[in-house]
């Protein structure tokens, strides 16, 4: 019989890895609230009239492409696209039909930001139209961009939301999302406020590394004083903002209830309380209605997720997480005889959360959930590498580093455990996600690239020598400055790879796992602003502000 984590620690002193996280800022905020069901039928209602409108104008005939291209745009940034997804499917159909036929429409634009807008709404929709578009903006003497677009605000505006959704050897796109950054920071002091507005969040967030309900927001408020707006999508837009709000706080509602009645945080005092947290990501996985399920199920495995993280990393002892780690391994109750006493409220609650699971999904093929433990088992082996390093005082070579936390960022996990409550996923998306495919390997980079700038400084003070920066300063005798550096131009050449794979055309990836690989992604680039903090284990300046927007605060209609 194997001894227990305690029978070892009986032995000698036992030093632990505390990390001493702040208290989470929310309490029991999000559990009282009541869905009030009359508003949402009369909000439902009023959608359903302005919908239909909308419609209208969408299929409106003899439209012109320019025009059509731009309501697009609006309602995508609205965040009202979900309701009228096949027909803009429709249109940019037929748009990149036209382009690849090289047809002119003698009555369309073909300014700066028309062509950019054109190419990005194409490439978001996964039409792989040709860089070599912009060639007609360059001089062909000395291949710059032409200086009479250096005033074009509009346009290099438009052009720089575009070239984040280049891949690579698009070098046109490289000039020009420099030439674009570099003239925008220059941008005339004076120019129309309104404009101003989108550059400076343009620089700050870019629209494709985004997460859309944030952006929703943001664009609603810019929307409502363009003197142009139209009316009606503004009001959709509120009136649905507001709806899908009472539907996300019915979610967090459900979340943080049965957080609290776990009860995890007052037995794993070590680890961080950040439910509302994991329940934004998850929302910024996917925001419509149809993912409820999926977002709720998203939410809690990322929750536990994180217990199970601090448990390594933040608490445990190398015999304690030895045992856990082949517990998981077991994934048997009778493991909990084995178990510190700590952890048996841990594993009881992850392999409850497990049947919850399957039972829920017992209705549609109920081993899905199976992918999702597998990859929780390589996960924790993962976490169980990395915690030996740090409480041994290992410094591995950069590569060794990078293999393993490549799994201990999670997003190999997480994309797995985002498709288990989305009703069109199949046992296919889940065969082809563990494949690990290019595109889906550049998404843990991102994550990890991103993470490990952003928490140098806090793991640093921690005393965590096994870190990513630290791993390439020694290899490379390189700065910190400069392997930070590095590890940013990594992530943007996997953010490349992440385009490109979301423009394969073949069986897979199926439109939801390339949705949710971009999503996650998104959510990394918003927790981790500005590669400057870790705004998950420290919410109270990145995160909240967005919490109480989308969570909070309904839109004033």
């Amino acid at each position: 019989m194997e001894p227990t984590a305690a029978e070892y620690n009986s032995h000698k002193e036992v030093v632990r890895p505390e990390a001493n996280f702040p208290p989470c800022v929310w309490g029991d905020k999000f559990i009282t609230y009541v869905f009030d069901t009359q508003m949402a039928e009369e909000l439902s209602k009023e959608i359903e009239e302005l919908k239909d409108e909308v419609k209208s104008m969408l299929t409106a005939p003899g439209t012109k492409m320019v025009d059509t291209i731009n309501l697009i745009d609006t309602i995508e940034r609205l965040g009202i696209s979900y309701h009228f997804e096949n027909e803009i499917e429709d249109k940019l159909e037929l748009l990149f039909s036209l382009n690849n036929k090289k047809h002119e429409d003698d009555s369309e634009s073909h300014d700066l930001y028309s062509t950019a807008l054109q190419f990005r709404l194409l490439r978001q929709h996964g039409r792989h139209i040709s860089c070599d578009i912009f060639s007609k903006f360059m001089d062909g003497n000395n291949g710059n961009f032409l200086e009479s677009l250096k005033n074009d605000t509009k346009g290099l505006l438009s052009l720089y939301e575009a070239a984040h959704l280049r891949v690579n050897g698009e070098d046109i796109l490289e000039d020009a999302l420099t030439f674009a950054t570099t003239n925008l920071k220059s941008m005339d002091p004076n120019h129309d406020w309104r404009l101003k507005k989108q550059v400076v969040r343009a620089l700050s967030q870019p629209l494709h590394w985004g997460c859309p309900r944030i952006e929703a927001r943001n664009f609603i408020n810019i929307y409502k004083e363009d003197e142009s707006k139209n009316e009606i999508l503004l009001k959709l837009a509120k009136l649905d903002y507001n709806l899908l709000q009472m539907l996300h706080k019915e979610e967090l509602r459900e979340v943080s209830r049965w957080w609290k009645e776990l009860d995890l945080i007052s037995k794993l005092p070590y680890a961080r309380d950040r439910v509302v947290e994991c329940y934004f990501w998850a929302v910024g996985t996917f925001n419509e209605p149809q993912f409820s399920r999926a977002r709720i199920m998203l939410a809690k495995t990322i929750a536990m997720t994180s217990a199970i993280d601090d448990t390594y990393d933040a608490y445990g002892t190398i015999e304690e997480i030895d045992i856990f780690t082949k517990a998981i391994q077991r994934w048997d109750i009778s493991e909990v005889d084995h178990l510190p006493e700590y952890m048996i409220p841990l594993y009881k609650a992850l392999l409850e959360l497990y049947v919850q699971f399957e039972e829920e999904l017992k209705e549609r093929r109920s081993y899905f959930a199976s992918h999702a433990i597998a990859a929780l088992k390589k996960l924790v082996r993962g976490y169980e590498v990395e915690a030996k390093w740090f409480i041994e005082g290992y410094l591995p070579p950069f590569s060794e580093y990078l293999d393993v936390s490549l799994v201990t960022s999670t997003y190999h996990y997480l994309t797995i455990s985002s498709l288990l409550g989305v009703m069109s996923a199949t046992n296919e998306d889940f065969e082809w996600v563990n494949k690990k495919p290019k595109f889906l390997v550049a998404l843990e980079q991102v994550c990890r690239l991103i993470d490990d700038v952003a928490t140098y400084e806090v793991e640093k003070e921690r005393g965590q020598t096994a870190t990513g920066i630290e791993c390439y300063m020694k290899e490379y005798g390189v700065t910190k400055k400069h392997a930070e550096n590095e590890f940013l131009e990594m992530a943007k050449i996997a953010w490349k790879h992440i385009n490109e794979g979301c423009l394969e055309q073949s069986a897979h990836p199926s439109c939801i796992v390339k949705r949710v690989a971009v999503n996650l992604a998104r959510v990394i680039e918003v927790v981790y602003k500005n590669n400057l903090q870790d705004g998950y284990t420290l919410p109270e300046t990145v995160l909240k502000p967005h919490i109480l927007a989308l969570f909070v605060d309904p839109i004033i209609t």
